[in-house]
């Protein structure tokens, strides 16, 4: 009963740290907003841009919510990945006529990388009295990833079934192993779309800084030089003239903006198709929107969008 509550303990914490670090994020996104819309305002002193304050807010979001939730990920996967090795020690273990819990016991000396905690933890549970399917069950609780249950699940079903379960774990190694190749192949496919999202997005930058220096600043230059009065009145091409430079700044903004929703969508889809989680993506936007932050307000001076 006491391992029972310390397994939900041990959940309750790990979403807890999640909320924590959510919370953390929504409050720097939501301080980052607030000051985007005081600079709408012109209530306060505030440099930059109110643009600039919206990827801020986005970064402060993505940001320490992506990492934690990669970071997460990585660990579970470490734990997923040794859990093949375990299963065929205890396979190897139960061919010598050991029940499953005395194999379990003897298998825990090994080392699993970020298992050999979890399974020591549960050798030790069976060590003093725990049934072998109440600690598996313990196990899966605390790992509780969608692998660990279907693994744990099978193993259970087998040993309450009084089946040759070394046989059984045997090809649930095998199986799982399999899975993780798999995703290594999956994962080394879609490297490469990575990549191609993340350079489309550096030449998006490029073009649009290139757009906003070069060809917006000389049709600035052309119309302030442009003298209305040499311009024929029936062909409206002092009009036309007027209306491209008060464009000018309206035009900068939009491609500011599109930077800004490149990065953020963009990233979203780097995450799906990285590992099928949007989730995921969110540390892909951080980056992404970082990127197009740097690129276009410290590396190049920044755009004049408000006027």
């Amino acid at each position: 009963m006491p391992q029972e509550q310390e397994s939900q303990f041990e959940k309750m914490l790990k979403v807890g740290k999640t909320k924590e670090v959510l919370i953390v994020s929504s409050v720097i996104a939501a301080v980052a907003a607030f000051i985007m819309v005081l600079n709408i305002l012109d209530a306060a002193p505030i440099p930059l841009d109110p643009i600039d304050w919206a990827m801020i807010a986005a970064l402060g979001f993505f940001g320490p919510a992506g990492f934690y939730i990669n970071y997460k990920q990585s660990e579970i996967e470490k734990i997923e990945r040794r859990l093949p090795d375990f299963l065929r020690d205890v396979a190897e273990a139960g061919r010598f006529g050991m029940t499953l819990a005395d194999a379990i016991v003897v298998s825990a000396s090994g080392r699993y990388g970020r298992l050999t905690p979890e399974i020591k933890k549960m050798a030790a549970q069976i060590y003093w009295g725990v049934p072998a399917s109440e600690a598996l069950t313990l196990f899966a609780g605390r790992v509780d990833t969608p692998l660990v249950n279907r693994v744990v699940a099978i193993i259970i079903k087998a040993n309450d079934a009084g089946g040759n379960v070394a046989d059984v774990l045997s090809m649930v190694s095998q199986d799982t192993k399999q899975i993780h190749l798999s995703e290594d192949e999956q994962k080394i496919a879609m490297t490469s779309y990575l990549a191609v999202i993340y350079i489309s997005f550096a030449v998006f930058i490029v073009v649009i800084i290139i757009l906003s220096t070069q060809f917006l600043a000389q049709m600035e230059e052309a119309g302030e030089a442009m003298d209305p009065g040499d311009v024929d009145v029936d062909t409206g091409g002092a009009d036309a003239a007027q209306i491209d430079v008060e464009a000018i700044p309206v035009i900068e903004f939009i491609f500011v903006l599109a930077v800004f929703a490149h990065g953020v969508g963009d990233g979203i889809v780097a995450g799906v198709l990285q590992n099928g989680k949007i989730a995921s993506g969110m540390q892909h936007s951080f980056i992404l929107t970082l990127m197009g932050f740097v690129a276009l307000r410290i590396l190049f001076g920044g755009l004049e969008l408000m006027g």
